[in-house]
């Protein structure tokens, strides 16, 4: 494998795959390896065509879920084909909106949820193909 592949520091490992499957349509694409304390220490999912990766917090080590942090410095992008009714199944199960859904000035009906894990994700769906120099005339009209 190479490239960039997110990997989320969870409190419940099973719990989480759970809900990305519920909500995201995730399947497991490995068999999970939990550790003889019953910690999680590695899950895969594929989550629209990327793999995700999942663990359990070990602090010990310094890994630690954004929920034991009291928050993120991480956001994930998801694009998918219908966002109006991924962000209304997300917010049913139990997600908690940190921005709502609105129409964006760079292309996309975009919004952003906290997931109930802690991770934070921008659930989008592009309406506009923009070029570069149209989505920075736009952003500068913002701030005009």
């Amino acid at each position: 494998m190479r490239g960039i592949t997110p990997y989320l520091q969870v409190s419940n490992t099973a719990a989480a795959i759970d809900w990305y499957t519920q909500v995201f349509g995730a399947t497991e694409t490995r068999p999970r390896l939990v550790a003889p304390d019953g910690r999680c220490m590695n899950a895969e999912l594929e989550i629209e065509g990327t793999i995700v990766m999942l663990a359990d917090g070990y602090p010990e080590i310094g890994s630690i879920s954004p929920d034991a942090l009291e928050g993120t410095s991480v956001v994930l992008d998801l694009h998918v084909a219908d966002v109006d009714t991924l962000f209304s199944k997300a917010l049913e199960a139990g997600a908690e909106e940190v921005f709502p859904l609105a129409d964006q000035f760079y292309g996309d009906r975009a919004g952003r949820i906290r997931d109930p894990f802690g991770h934070h994700w921008i659930l989008a769906t592009q309406i506009k193909a923009m070029t570069g120099d149209e989505m920075l005339a736009e952003f500068r009209k913002l701030f005009a």
